[in-house]
């Protein structure tokens, strides 16, 4: 039996948005590596697509030690030059740098907190905010909650974790729900 068509948000219109749209995007993550993975690839999506992210998402977790902060704190000039030969990945110096610098700081935030989930979370007092969005010109690049967040990142030691780049990581996450009030995961 054929599936009957779902309206989703604009966005997803290629096989991998789609998938990514209906199985990840908006839904709440409190795995410490889901978290950390997210933050990432969101920093590496800057000034890029989302799609560039979803068709090298696999060579990432890959060439990434499956984004595991304790293994790329450690991350040495050798380690940087493999990286920067990897096609499979965003062969940028600067984002590279920051994934490293990214694993010391959400080890220092998880050491404080217990779980980067609990620091994370704890800007929503640990709820989802469910936006109900007509058209995805409504949808902000950035929120004064991004921008708080972002700032108190920054404070701690991230990089690439601008006001634009947060909330594109709260939506990815679940801490914000973007999805327009027309598609089917809408609550």
């Amino acid at each position: 039996m054929r599936e009957e068509a779902k309206n989703r948000c604009s966005w997803a219109t290629k096989e991998l948005e789609i998938a990514y749209h209906d199985n990840v995007w908006g839904v709440p993550k409190h795995d410490e590596e889901a978290l950390f993975a997210f933050l990432i690839l969101e920093g590496m999506q800057a000034g890029l697509s989302w799609y560039t992210i979803l068709k090298k998402w696999d060579d990432f977790y890959v060439a990434f030690d499956s984004f595991d902060p304790n293994v790329i704190q450690h991350y040495d000039d050798e380690k940087i030059h493999h990286l920067m030969q990897n096609p499979g990945i965003i062969r940028n110096r600067l984002k590279i740098n920051a994934t490293i610098k990214n694993a010391q700081a959400f080890l220092a935030v998880q050491k404080e907190y217990g779980s980067f989930d609990a620091y994370i979370w704890h800007f929503t007092s640990q709820k989802t905010i469910h936006n109900k969005w007509k058209t995805k010109e409504e949808v902000p690049s950035s929120s004064p909650l991004s921008e708080k967040i972002s700032k108190d990142m920054k404070k701690r030691g991230f990089n690439f974790v601008g006001p634009t780049i947060i909330y594109s990581y709260l939506q990815a996450i679940g801490v914000l729900d973007d999805h327009l009030s027309t598609c089917f995961k809408s609550m």
